[in-house]
């Protein structure tokens, strides 16, 4: 029996989360560029995000490219950007068949011009559908995006719109990249690290965390039907005993 058919459907998390780590080595232990290991983590993509539809789990958000990322070789970041272009261009139709709405989150203005208007005018002709809400973090920073709801919410009680009094989680959380999302109950992460890496901070506080040796590129259907199936044997309690959530 393979991992999909154990899987209980009415337990299934709402939103998954996953850090798409190991590209440039497994490149490199093929002794090939770095970008190579990009070009075949795109085929990882499509197939984790077919699986996730399949399953009908309603938002899944991929941790794409990080703000810290920018540092990297020029070179790199030149052809990862022109990948997205080009992997936006031909997924476009595999998203309208699949009824996946398209987001993204992030500091996109950081994007190249090209970048931008294909992604944007991707989320457009997405937002039709009501199917799978699937997030690319790009340009993304945990700690940027906590400093934007501050200051946002600081505005706000600057304009006289709230009170200090009135701040409270749920205003925090609205001010958010992420808000009208619900948080991650399950965060994955590929090869073999065990770091969050600045990766929505605030939203997976009561997320159960996935660890896996395999590079991204490797990563298929099966691995995470095998993670959902690992999350579905652990305890949720939240602060509280097992007995009272049994």
């Amino acid at each position: 029996m393979g991992y999909k058919d154990q899987i209980d459907l009415q337990k299934l998390p709402q939103h998954i989360a996953i850090i798409m780590d190991g590209n440039g080595r497994w490149a490199k232990e093929k002794g090939k560029l770095r970008i190579f290991g990009h070009h075949n983590g795109v085929a990882s993509v499509r197939d984790v995000v077919e699986a996730a539809v399949e399953l009908n789990i309603k938002y899944l958000t991929l941790y794409t490219f990080s703000a810290e990322n920018w540092n990297r070789p020029k070179l790199e970041v030149m052809a990862i950007m022109e990948l997205l272009v080009s992997t936006i261009d031909k997924e476009i139709n595999t998203f309208m068949k699949n009824n996946v709405q398209l987001n993204a989150i992030g500091d996109l203005h950081m994007l190249p011009e090209k970048c931008y208007v294909e992604l944007n005018n991707a989320i457009k002709k997405t937002s039709v559908n009501t199917g799978m809400v699937l997030t690319l973090a790009l340009s993304y920073s945990s700690r940027r995006e906590i400093i934007h709801a501050v200051k946002s919410i600081a505005g706000k009680v600057q304009r006289g719109e709230l009170t200090v009094d009135d701040i409270n989680e749920d205003v925090f959380e609205n001010n958010l990249f992420t808000n009208g999302m619900p948080n991650p109950e399950l965060l994955i992460r590929t090869s073999g690290e065990y770091r969050i890496s600045n990766y929505l901070l605030w939203q997976i506080a009561y997320a159960e965390l996935y660890f896996t040796t395999k590079l991204w590129p490797d990563f298929r259907r099966e691995d995470l039907f095998e993670a959902i199936l690992d999350y579905q044997k652990r305890e949720r309690r939240f602060g509280m005993t097992s007995e009272q959530v049994n």
